[in-house]
Protein backbone atom coordinates (compact mmCIF):
# COMPACT_ATOMS: atom_id res chain seq x y z
CA UNK A 1 0.00 0.00 0.00
CA UNK A 2 1.28 3.38 -1.33
CA UNK A 3 -0.08 7.10 0.43
CA UNK A 4 1.04 9.99 -0.52
CA UNK A 5 1.21 11.97 3.30
CA UNK A 6 2.48 15.62 3.99
CA UNK A 7 6.33 15.69 4.51
CA UNK A 8 6.25 17.92 7.32
CA UNK A 9 6.99 16.94 11.18
CA UNK A 10 4.43 19.75 12.63
CA UNK A 11 1.76 18.32 10.17
CA UNK A 12 1.75 14.67 10.68
CA UNK A 13 2.00 15.32 15.04
CA UNK A 14 -1.28 17.02 14.24
CA UNK A 15 -2.04 13.66 12.39
CA UNK A 16 -0.96 11.74 14.98
CA UNK A 17 -3.56 13.58 17.04
CA UNK A 18 -6.52 12.99 15.26
CA UNK A 19 -5.08 9.79 15.05
CA UNK A 20 -5.26 9.24 19.43
CA UNK A 21 -8.66 10.10 19.40
CA UNK A 22 -9.63 7.85 17.17
CA UNK A 23 -7.71 5.16 19.04
CA UNK A 24 -9.22 6.45 22.12
CA UNK A 25 -12.87 5.80 21.25
CA UNK A 26 -11.97 2.04 21.15
CA UNK A 27 -9.46 1.62 23.23
CA UNK A 28 -11.27 -0.11 26.27
CA UNK A 29 -12.81 -2.43 24.23
CA UNK A 30 -9.44 -3.36 22.05
CA UNK A 31 -7.86 -3.64 25.80
CA UNK A 32 -10.20 -6.71 27.00
CA UNK A 33 -10.14 -8.14 23.62
CA UNK A 34 -6.43 -8.29 23.43
CA UNK A 35 -4.82 -9.64 19.76
CA UNK A 36 -3.74 -7.56 16.75
CA UNK A 37 -4.95 -4.19 16.15
CA UNK A 38 -5.28 -4.43 12.33
CA UNK A 39 -7.34 -1.37 11.91
CA UNK A 40 -5.39 0.74 14.01
CA UNK A 41 -2.25 -0.06 12.36
CA UNK A 42 -3.27 0.33 8.98
CA UNK A 43 -4.46 3.63 9.67
CA UNK A 44 -1.04 4.28 11.03
CA UNK A 45 0.11 3.13 7.82
CA UNK A 46 -1.95 5.23 5.79
CA UNK A 47 -1.22 8.20 7.56
CA UNK A 48 2.34 8.11 6.47
CA UNK A 49 3.74 8.18 10.30
CA UNK A 50 5.36 4.68 9.74
CA UNK A 51 7.80 7.24 7.80
CA UNK A 52 8.39 10.34 10.54
CA UNK A 53 12.19 9.70 11.22
CA UNK A 54 13.40 8.41 8.07
CA UNK A 55 15.47 11.77 6.15
CA UNK A 56 13.56 13.37 3.64
CA UNK A 57 16.38 12.16 1.27
CA UNK A 58 15.05 8.52 1.26
CA UNK A 59 11.04 9.65 1.08
CA UNK A 60 10.67 10.11 4.49
CA UNK A 61 9.26 13.03 6.74
CA UNK A 62 12.79 14.11 8.37
CA UNK A 63 11.88 14.55 11.84
CA UNK A 64 13.78 14.73 14.45
CA UNK A 65 13.82 12.27 17.76
CA UNK A 66 11.95 14.58 19.27
CA UNK A 67 9.05 15.11 16.93
CA UNK A 68 8.76 11.59 16.72
CA UNK A 69 9.13 10.69 20.32
CA UNK A 70 6.43 13.49 20.82
CA UNK A 71 3.84 11.15 18.58
CA UNK A 72 5.49 7.73 20.63
CA UNK A 73 3.68 9.86 23.54
CA UNK A 74 0.66 10.91 22.20
CA UNK A 75 -0.31 7.63 21.33
CA UNK A 76 0.69 6.56 24.70
CA UNK A 77 -1.76 8.77 26.25
CA UNK A 78 -4.86 6.63 25.39
CA UNK A 79 -3.16 3.57 24.02
CA UNK A 80 0.51 2.68 25.01
CA UNK A 81 0.19 -0.92 22.98
CA UNK A 82 -0.19 1.10 19.74
CA UNK A 83 2.55 3.11 21.34
CA UNK A 84 5.17 0.87 21.92
CA UNK A 85 5.38 -0.72 18.31
CA UNK A 86 5.18 2.49 16.95
CA UNK A 87 8.02 2.96 18.74
CA UNK A 88 9.65 0.06 18.16
CA UNK A 89 9.05 0.57 14.29
CA UNK A 90 11.08 3.42 14.37
CA UNK A 91 14.03 1.75 16.78
CA UNK A 92 13.92 -1.24 14.10
CA UNK A 93 14.49 1.34 11.53
CA UNK A 94 17.36 3.20 13.22
CA UNK A 95 19.00 -0.09 14.36
CA UNK A 96 19.25 -1.36 10.84
CA UNK A 97 20.81 2.25 10.26
CA UNK A 98 23.38 2.03 13.15
CA UNK A 99 24.14 -1.52 12.24
CA UNK A 100 24.36 -1.46 8.81
CA UNK A 101 25.79 -0.42 5.59
CA UNK A 102 25.00 2.44 3.85
CA UNK A 103 24.23 -0.09 0.99
CA UNK A 104 21.77 -1.83 3.17
CA UNK A 105 19.77 0.61 5.11
CA UNK A 106 19.05 3.26 2.19
CA UNK A 107 17.21 1.28 -0.46
CA UNK A 108 15.27 -0.35 3.21
CA UNK A 109 14.51 3.31 4.54
CA UNK A 110 13.10 4.14 0.58
CA UNK A 111 10.87 0.93 0.26
CA UNK A 112 9.46 1.98 3.84
CA UNK A 113 8.49 5.37 2.73
CA UNK A 114 7.51 4.38 -0.33
CA UNK A 115 5.39 1.24 0.70
CA UNK A 116 4.51 1.86 4.38
CA UNK A 117 6.32 -1.16 5.63
CA UNK A 118 5.56 -1.55 9.43
CA UNK A 119 8.77 -3.52 11.13
CA UNK A 120 8.39 -6.28 13.51
CA UNK A 121 10.43 -7.13 16.44
CA UNK A 122 12.39 -10.50 16.48
CA UNK A 123 15.22 -9.46 17.76
CA UNK A 124 15.86 -10.07 21.78
CA UNK A 125 19.07 -11.41 22.42
CA UNK A 126 18.57 -12.57 25.87
CA UNK A 127 16.50 -15.77 24.45
CA UNK A 128 19.52 -17.73 22.93
CA UNK A 129 17.15 -20.66 21.34
CA UNK A 130 17.68 -19.40 17.49
CA UNK A 131 20.54 -20.49 16.20
CA UNK A 132 22.34 -19.46 13.12
CA UNK A 133 24.23 -21.91 10.52
CA UNK A 134 26.76 -20.89 7.93
CA UNK A 135 25.87 -22.14 4.32
CA UNK A 136 27.93 -21.74 1.12
CA UNK A 137 26.37 -18.91 -0.21
CA UNK A 138 24.19 -17.75 3.02
CA UNK A 139 23.07 -18.25 6.29
CA UNK A 140 20.03 -19.96 8.42
CA UNK A 141 18.29 -19.50 10.97
CA UNK A 142 16.77 -21.79 13.06
CA UNK A 143 14.91 -21.71 16.81
CA UNK A 144 12.41 -20.37 18.73
CA UNK A 145 12.40 -16.24 19.84
CA UNK A 146 9.96 -14.73 22.55
CA UNK A 147 8.82 -11.14 23.61
CA UNK A 148 8.46 -10.63 19.15
CA UNK A 149 6.56 -7.21 19.28
CA UNK A 150 4.67 -6.12 16.34
CA UNK A 151 6.21 -8.43 14.90
CA UNK A 152 2.59 -10.05 13.47
CA UNK A 153 0.92 -7.83 10.95
CA UNK A 154 4.56 -6.92 9.93
CA UNK A 155 6.34 -6.30 6.67
CA UNK A 156 10.30 -6.54 7.87
CA UNK A 157 11.68 -8.21 10.58
CA UNK A 158 14.70 -7.83 12.56
CA UNK A 159 15.88 -10.98 13.70
CA UNK A 160 18.64 -12.18 15.90
CA UNK A 161 20.24 -15.79 16.20
CA UNK A 162 23.63 -17.19 17.58
CA UNK A 163 26.13 -18.35 15.01
CA UNK A 164 26.23 -22.05 15.97
CA UNK A 165 30.42 -22.09 15.67
CA UNK A 166 31.25 -18.60 17.53
CA UNK A 167 28.74 -18.18 19.07
CA UNK A 168 28.45 -14.54 18.37
CA UNK A 169 24.88 -12.65 18.21
CA UNK A 170 23.90 -11.90 14.26
CA UNK A 171 21.29 -9.50 13.19
CA UNK A 172 19.25 -9.54 10.39
CA UNK A 173 16.70 -7.36 8.37
CA UNK A 174 14.41 -9.80 6.34
CA UNK A 175 10.63 -10.21 5.09
CA UNK A 176 8.28 -10.91 7.24
CA UNK A 177 6.60 -13.50 4.63
CA UNK A 178 9.88 -15.36 4.46
CA UNK A 179 9.32 -19.36 4.04
CA UNK A 180 10.07 -20.65 7.33
CA UNK A 181 8.77 -18.00 9.96
CA UNK A 182 5.70 -18.76 12.11
CA UNK A 183 4.47 -15.55 13.97
CA UNK A 184 2.30 -17.10 16.96
CA UNK A 185 -0.89 -15.95 18.18
CA UNK A 186 0.09 -16.62 21.83
CA UNK A 187 0.52 -13.29 23.59
CA UNK A 188 -1.82 -13.07 26.60
CA UNK A 189 -0.34 -10.96 29.58
CA UNK A 190 -2.36 -8.56 31.50
CA UNK A 191 -1.08 -5.89 30.27
CA UNK A 192 0.05 -4.35 26.44
CA UNK A 193 -2.44 -6.76 25.19
CA UNK A 194 -2.33 -5.70 21.55
CA UNK A 195 1.73 -5.29 21.13
CA UNK A 196 1.09 -9.28 19.94
CA UNK A 197 4.66 -9.80 22.02
CA UNK A 198 4.05 -13.37 21.70
CA UNK A 199 6.72 -16.01 19.79
CA UNK A 200 8.40 -16.79 16.68
CA UNK A 201 9.80 -19.90 15.10
CA UNK A 202 12.39 -19.63 12.42
CA UNK A 203 12.83 -23.05 10.64
CA UNK A 204 15.59 -23.32 8.35
CA UNK A 205 15.01 -19.29 7.64
CA UNK A 206 17.16 -18.25 4.47
CA UNK A 207 18.94 -15.02 4.97
CA UNK A 208 21.92 -14.15 2.37
CA UNK A 209 24.29 -12.08 3.61
CA UNK A 210 23.32 -8.55 2.13
CA UNK A 211 20.90 -8.99 4.89
CA UNK A 212 23.28 -9.72 8.08
CA UNK A 213 24.03 -6.15 9.94
CA UNK A 214 27.78 -6.80 10.19
CA UNK A 215 29.32 -3.68 9.44
CA UNK A 216 29.53 -2.05 11.86
CA UNK A 217 27.34 -3.54 13.81
CA UNK A 218 26.17 -3.34 17.66
CA UNK A 219 28.06 -2.35 20.22
CA UNK A 220 31.34 -1.62 17.27
CA UNK A 221 31.13 2.60 17.92
CA UNK A 222 30.06 5.17 20.27
CA UNK A 223 27.09 5.95 17.56
CA UNK A 224 26.42 2.05 16.94
CA UNK A 225 25.98 2.27 20.87
CA UNK A 226 22.93 4.72 20.83
CA UNK A 227 20.75 1.89 19.86
CA UNK A 228 19.60 1.02 23.46
CA UNK A 229 19.73 4.49 24.81
CA UNK A 230 16.83 5.00 21.68
CA UNK A 231 14.87 1.77 23.68
CA UNK A 232 15.40 3.69 26.78
CA UNK A 233 14.01 6.84 25.68
CA UNK A 234 11.01 5.14 23.52
CA UNK A 235 10.50 3.22 27.27
CA UNK A 236 10.73 6.41 29.26
CA UNK A 237 8.01 9.04 26.83
CA UNK A 238 5.65 6.02 26.44
CA UNK A 239 5.71 5.78 30.25
CA UNK A 240 5.26 9.55 30.86
CA UNK A 241 2.35 9.18 28.12
CA UNK A 242 0.57 6.48 30.31
CA UNK A 243 1.19 8.97 33.04
CA UNK A 244 -0.56 11.66 31.07
CA UNK A 245 -3.24 9.99 29.90
CA UNK A 246 -4.27 8.28 33.53
CA UNK A 247 -3.88 11.97 35.16
CA UNK A 248 -6.37 13.47 32.08
CA UNK A 249 -8.81 10.08 32.60
CA UNK A 250 -8.80 10.52 36.43
CA UNK A 251 -9.60 14.36 36.43
CA UNK A 252 -12.82 14.09 34.06
CA UNK A 253 -13.97 11.48 36.09
CA UNK A 254 -13.41 13.65 39.35
CA UNK A 255 -14.95 16.51 37.91
CA UNK A 256 -18.16 14.50 36.03
CA UNK A 257 -18.41 11.42 38.32
CA UNK A 258 -16.64 10.93 41.78
CA UNK A 259 -18.89 12.11 44.80
CA UNK A 260 -17.31 13.83 48.07
CA UNK A 261 -16.59 11.80 50.97
CA UNK A 262 -19.36 12.37 53.53
CA UNK A 263 -17.33 14.01 55.87
CA UNK A 264 -15.66 16.06 53.37
CA UNK A 265 -16.41 19.87 53.91
CA UNK A 266 -16.46 20.29 50.08
CA UNK A 267 -20.15 19.59 48.09
CA UNK A 268 -17.69 18.67 45.24
CA UNK A 269 -15.18 16.21 44.71
CA UNK A 270 -13.22 18.71 42.84
CA UNK A 271 -13.13 20.94 45.43
CA UNK A 272 -12.39 18.27 48.02
CA UNK A 273 -8.80 19.33 50.13
CA UNK A 274 -7.82 15.48 50.16
CA UNK A 275 -8.38 15.13 46.77
CA UNK A 276 -6.83 18.19 45.77
CA UNK A 277 -3.68 17.68 47.52
CA UNK A 278 -3.34 14.08 45.91
CA UNK A 279 -3.70 15.54 42.71
CA UNK A 280 -1.18 18.32 43.46
CA UNK A 281 1.41 15.93 44.13
CA UNK A 282 0.10 13.68 40.46
CA UNK A 283 1.14 17.12 38.80
CA UNK A 284 4.41 17.66 40.53
CA UNK A 285 5.44 13.84 39.40
CA UNK A 286 4.36 14.55 36.22
CA UNK A 287 6.09 17.54 35.41
CA UNK A 288 9.46 16.24 36.95
CA UNK A 289 9.25 13.86 34.68
CA UNK A 290 8.26 15.99 31.86
CA UNK A 291 11.28 18.27 32.38
CA UNK A 292 13.68 15.13 32.68
CA UNK A 293 12.51 13.51 29.81
CA UNK A 294 12.71 16.28 27.65
CA UNK A 295 16.29 17.09 28.75
CA UNK A 296 17.11 13.50 27.72
CA UNK A 297 15.90 13.63 24.14
CA UNK A 298 17.43 16.63 24.04
CA UNK A 299 20.74 15.43 24.12
CA UNK A 300 20.17 12.06 22.49
CA UNK A 301 19.20 14.65 19.45
CA UNK A 302 22.56 16.20 20.02
CA UNK A 303 24.62 12.60 20.08
CA UNK A 304 22.83 11.56 17.56
CA UNK A 305 23.68 14.83 15.26
CA UNK A 306 27.07 14.01 15.56
CA UNK A 307 26.95 10.41 13.89
CA UNK A 308 29.94 8.40 13.62
CA UNK A 309 31.78 11.72 15.50
CA UNK A 310 30.07 10.69 18.58
CA UNK A 311 32.39 9.82 20.98
CA UNK A 312 32.27 7.74 24.73
CA UNK A 313 32.04 10.17 26.97
CA UNK A 314 28.96 12.14 25.64
CA UNK A 315 27.28 8.70 24.99
CA UNK A 316 27.24 8.37 28.27
CA UNK A 317 26.25 11.62 29.67
CA UNK A 318 22.90 11.15 27.11
CA UNK A 319 22.94 7.74 29.39
CA UNK A 320 22.52 9.12 32.54
CA UNK A 321 20.13 11.64 31.45
CA UNK A 322 18.13 8.77 30.10
CA UNK A 323 18.57 6.34 32.77
CA UNK A 324 17.44 8.92 34.65
CA UNK A 325 14.25 10.08 33.50
CA UNK A 326 13.48 6.78 32.84
CA UNK A 327 13.53 5.89 36.78
CA UNK A 328 11.36 8.82 37.55
CA UNK A 329 9.08 8.04 34.90
CA UNK A 330 8.45 4.65 36.04
CA UNK A 331 8.04 5.66 39.65
CA UNK A 332 5.62 8.43 38.73
CA UNK A 333 3.42 6.11 37.09
CA UNK A 334 3.01 3.27 38.93
CA UNK A 335 2.40 5.43 41.89
CA UNK A 336 -0.38 7.26 39.97
CA UNK A 337 -2.09 4.74 38.18
CA UNK A 338 -1.87 3.10 41.58
CA UNK A 339 -3.31 6.26 43.74
CA UNK A 340 -5.35 7.36 41.17
CA UNK A 341 -8.43 5.44 42.95
CA UNK A 342 -7.71 7.15 46.11
CA UNK A 343 -9.39 10.28 44.35
CA UNK A 344 -11.63 8.89 42.14
CA UNK A 345 -13.22 6.51 44.57
CA UNK A 346 -14.73 3.07 44.52
CA UNK A 347 -17.12 3.53 41.40
CA UNK A 348 -13.74 4.02 39.24
CA UNK A 349 -13.12 0.48 40.02
CA UNK A 350 -16.33 -0.47 37.57
CA UNK A 351 -14.30 -3.71 35.16
CA UNK A 352 -16.20 -1.41 32.60
CA UNK A 353 -14.20 1.42 32.83
CA UNK A 354 -11.44 -0.69 32.73
CA UNK A 355 -9.26 2.69 34.33
CA UNK A 356 -6.89 -0.32 35.80
CA UNK A 357 -5.85 -0.99 31.87
CA UNK A 358 -3.27 2.00 32.93
CA UNK A 359 -1.43 0.38 35.43
CA UNK A 360 -1.50 -2.91 34.20
CA UNK A 361 0.26 -1.37 30.97
CA UNK A 362 3.01 0.21 32.23
CA UNK A 363 3.63 -2.69 35.15
CA UNK A 364 3.89 -5.09 32.54
CA UNK A 365 6.41 -2.81 30.57
CA UNK A 366 8.54 -1.75 33.28
CA UNK A 367 9.13 -5.27 34.63
CA UNK A 368 11.44 -6.20 31.23
CA UNK A 369 13.93 -3.54 32.43
CA UNK A 370 14.54 -3.62 36.52
CA UNK A 371 14.76 -0.20 37.70
CA UNK A 372 17.33 -1.47 40.68
CA UNK A 373 19.80 -1.90 37.96
CA UNK A 374 19.09 1.17 36.44
CA UNK A 375 19.33 2.91 39.76
CA UNK A 376 22.43 0.76 40.38
CA UNK A 377 24.54 2.70 37.19
CA UNK A 378 23.22 6.06 38.66
CA UNK A 379 24.65 5.68 41.68
CA UNK A 380 28.02 4.07 39.89
CA UNK A 381 28.02 8.16 38.41
CA UNK A 382 26.79 10.02 41.43
CA UNK A 383 29.14 8.66 43.51
CA UNK A 384 32.45 7.06 41.58
CA UNK A 385 32.01 9.34 38.71
CA UNK A 386 31.82 6.37 36.26
CA UNK A 387 29.69 6.58 33.25
CA UNK A 388 27.29 3.08 32.13
CA UNK A 389 29.40 0.73 30.28
CA UNK A 390 27.44 0.53 27.01
CA UNK A 391 25.31 -2.89 26.78
CA UNK A 392 22.61 -3.70 24.11
CA UNK A 393 20.58 -2.91 26.52
CA UNK A 394 21.67 0.21 28.22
Amino acid sequence: MTTHVESNPASQIQTAQALAQQFAASAVERDEKGGTPKAERDAIRASGLLSLSIPRQYGGTGASWTQTLDVVRTFARVDSSIAHVFGFHHLLLATVRLFGRPDQWEPWFEQTAQKNWFWGNTLNPLDTRTVVQRLDNGYEFSGRKSFCSGALDSDMLVASGLDAVSRKLLIAAIPTSRSGITLNHDWNSFGQRQTDSGSALFENVRVEESELLLEPGPLSTPFACLRPLLAQLIFTQMFLGIGEGVFAEMKHYTRHESRPWFKSPAEQASKDPHTLRHYGEFWVGLESVRLLAGRAVQLFDEAWARGAELDETTRGHVAVAIATAKVAATRVGLDLSTRMFEVAGARATHGALRLDRFWRNLRTQTLHDPVDYKLQELGEWAVNDELPTPSFYS
